[in-house]
C-alpha cells in the first residue's frame, strides 16, 4: 500500500451570519460543499496557499487574521491497477476575512461554484467533514486548535 500524505490550508470565512464555501467535485462526480482552500506547493507558506486558493476558488481576496487549528484525517483509497493508497491528510484552517474581489465560480479546478449559506442551514447542506470541522473551530477556539470529527 503507497503512503501519501497531504498539507493543505483551508479559511472558514464568515460574515453576517454566512460561511463561504466551495463546492467540490469528486472524481465520480459527486458534490459537496467544502470550505475553500487546498493543497500546499512544495515550498509554499500555508499563508500564501489559502490566500491564493480562495482567490481561485471563489473569486475573493482573503486576508487570514487568525489561525484556528489542524484537522488530520487517514483514509485508505483505491488507486489505478488495483492498488490502495493509505492516504493522511492535514488540513489548516484558517479564519479569513474576505477584503475585496467578486464572488465567481472556479474554472478547470477541483470546485465548480462557490456561495455564501446561512450557518443556520450547513446542516442541510450535502458537505464534507471538514465544513463541520471548521465550522466548530470557529465557533469553539479551542487552545490545542482541535474539535472531534463529527459523526453525520
Amino acid at each position: 500500500m503507497n503512503k501519501e500524505l497531504r498539507v493543505a490550508a483551508y479559511a472558514i470565512c464568515v460574515r453576517d451570519e454566512q460561511v463561504l464555501l466551495a463546492r467540490w467535485v469528486a472524481r465520480d462526480g459527486a458534490k459537496r460543499w467544502t470550505l475553500p482552500g487546498g493543497g500546499m506547493d512544495h515550498g509554499e507558506d500555508p499563508l500564501d496557499t489559502v490566500v491564493r486558493e480562495v482567490d481561485e476558488e471563489t473569486g475573493y481576496r482573503c486576508e487570514p487574521v487568525r489561525l484556528l487549528g489542524l484537522d488530520s484525517i487517514n483514509r485508505v483509497y483505491p488507486r489505478k491497477l488495483g492498488m490502495f493508497a493509505d492516504f493522511h491528510g492535514l488540513r489548516i484552517v484558517y479564519e479569513g476575512r474576505i477584503t475585496g474581489g467578486e464572488l465567481r465560480a472556479e474554472t478547470n479546478g477541483s470546485t465548480d461554484l462557490a456561495a455564501w449559506h446561512p450557518l443556520h442551514a450547513v446542516d442541510a447542506l450535502n458537505r464534507v467533514e471538514l465544513v463541520d470541522v471548521g465550522i466548530g473551530l470557529w465557533r469553539e477556539r479551542p487552545p490545542l486548535g482541535r474539535v472531534d470529527h463529527p459523526v453525520r
